[in-house]
């Protein structure tokens, strides 16, 4: 096996791992490191929801993925210098496309819920859309730990 293919394999092992990296903002999935940890529950009512988008950022992943593919592709265009520029303009193009790529993957759909607590106190809480469907005027636990509040049923 050729070291571009080699290269291409890596690449695209990479950018396949990233996607498993980010985290979740649902208020249904844990992470270890916060299990077995007392949380503050307080009771609302839902007031209002809004449909958001969640922007999670970019890792340089996408970017650096796509540089090394197409840059592997490129250089095989021509021979000599044919190849190395081939090589240089394959990276360019191949870098802004994995950047547009990781770019849409780094959205993810949430809800803006806004409660109101039973001291009559407002709050609006963002976090990931997890399958859970609220309404307006649902009973609502918030569970806040470490500045992090979830709202769950």
């Amino acid at each position: 096996m050729n070291k571009g293919w080699m290269a291409l394999g890596a690449a695209v092992a990479t950018l396949a791992l990233a996607g498993c990296a980010t985290q979740q903002r649902s208020a249904s999935v844990y992470r270890a490191g916060e299990t077995q940890r007392e949380q503050i529950v307080r009771m609302a009512t839902i007031e209002s929801l809004r449909e958001v988008q969640i922007d999670r950022g970019q890792t340089g992943v996408g970017t650096g993925a796509g540089a090394v593919i197409g840059g592997v592709a490129g250089s095989g265009i021509g021979g000599g210098r044919g190849s190395v520029v081939g090589a240089v303009a394959g990276a360019v193009v191949g870098g802004i496309v994995g950047q547009a790529v990781e770019g849409g993957t780094s959205l993810r759909p949430g809800l803006e819920i806004t409660v109101r607590l039973d001291s009559g106190e407002l709050r609006a809480i963002v976090q990931e859309t997890d399958g859970q469907k609220f309404m307006p005027g649902d009973r609502v636990r918030l569970l806040t730990q470490g500045g992090v509040t979830r709202v769950s049923r």
